[in-house]
């Protein structure tokens, strides 16, 4: 397989003050080197409770998975938690951009209704409104990566500080129970049904979903070095992870990301481009 220079493809941690509302910005080219083959043109994506979206500066992407998905020309898409792998094609070159929102800060900053737009994605304009889709077109306009993310932060900055809940001092160093304190703490009183359903109302996803994927990134991270040395025992990651045992991991891995741990790792040490979220990721 081919590989691109790991310049080309970045994971930016965003300001402080956005800290708690951005996961991370990713952005990717294939315009200076492109990839020549064609499996390496694949862009595999795990489960995620996440919202994101993604500009497409030059070039476009095909869903591949889950199949029967029209093709599109939209240049800014909206896409809301997934809870199923999913893979796309660039028939050839492309430029992008990449926000991943937490899915309650999501919910804060436009007001969307998170659990209608798990397993769906569509343009930007369309599903946030005018002022989103006004934004876009500038950024697209934006002559660099640079001035890309100064449009999207000079948009964001000022709707998120109106719209943060928990004030300056909410962090995002473990959103999940974060977002489970903001809702205990306005619900006093109601029944923890009640409690959990504002949970799904702003994250699209179940606490117990929510902790799961938690549970399983937070496994992959804690045994990156192993797994990347070759010396990974998976039954001592899941005793780390709080599973009950390798194979409660092994069907949590193939959920989330259609993989079992083995050929994760497998995978990230053949270094396949098509693979190029998980690398960066971790």
């Amino acid at each position: 397989m081919s590989n691109t220079e790991p310049s080309l493809t970045r994971l930016i941690v965003p300001p402080f003050a956005l800290a708690s509302c951005v996961r991370a910005y990713i952005t990717r080219s294939t315009v200076e080197q492109p990839l020549t083959d064609p499996a390496d043109r694949f862009n595999h994506f795990p489960a995620t409770p996440h919202c994101s979206i993604t500009w497409f500066i030059e070039g476009e992407a095909e869903v591949v998975q889950p199949p029967g998905i029209p093709k599109t020309e939209v240049r800014a898409v909206f896409v809301g938690p997934q809870t199923r792998p999913m893979a796309t094609y660039n028939p050839g070159p492309v430029r992008i951009l990449m926000v991943m929102f937490y899915p309650q800060a999501m919910h804060a900053l436009s007001g969307i209704d998170v659990p209608a737009w798990v397993n769906r994605w569509d343009d930007v304009g369309q599903v946030l409104g005018p002022e989103w889709g006004a934004m876009s077109e500038a950024l697209l306009a934006a002559a660099d990566d640079a001035a890309r993310l100064a449009v999207l932060e000079a948009f964001l900055a000022p709707r998120w500080q109106a719209a943060r809940p928990g004030g300056p001092a909410a962090t995002a160093s473990d959103w999940v129970r974060h977002l489970a304190w903001q809702v205990a703490d306005t619900a006093l009183g109601r029944g923890v049904r009640s409690i959990e359903r504002h949970i799904k109302a702003r994250a699209g996803q179940p606490m117990r979903k929510l902790l799961r994927l938690q549970r399983a990134e937070q496994s992959f991270f804690d045994a990156r070095d192993e797994f990347l040395a070759g010396r990974v025992v998976w039954s001592d990651v899941a005793a780390r992870g709080g599973y009950s045992d390798q194979a409660h991991l092994c069907r949590e891995a193939r959920e989330i990301t259609g993989h079992s741990p083995h050929e994760l790792a497998r995978i990230m040490k053949s270094e396949d481009e098509s693979y190029w979220i998980y690398r960066i990721w971790t």
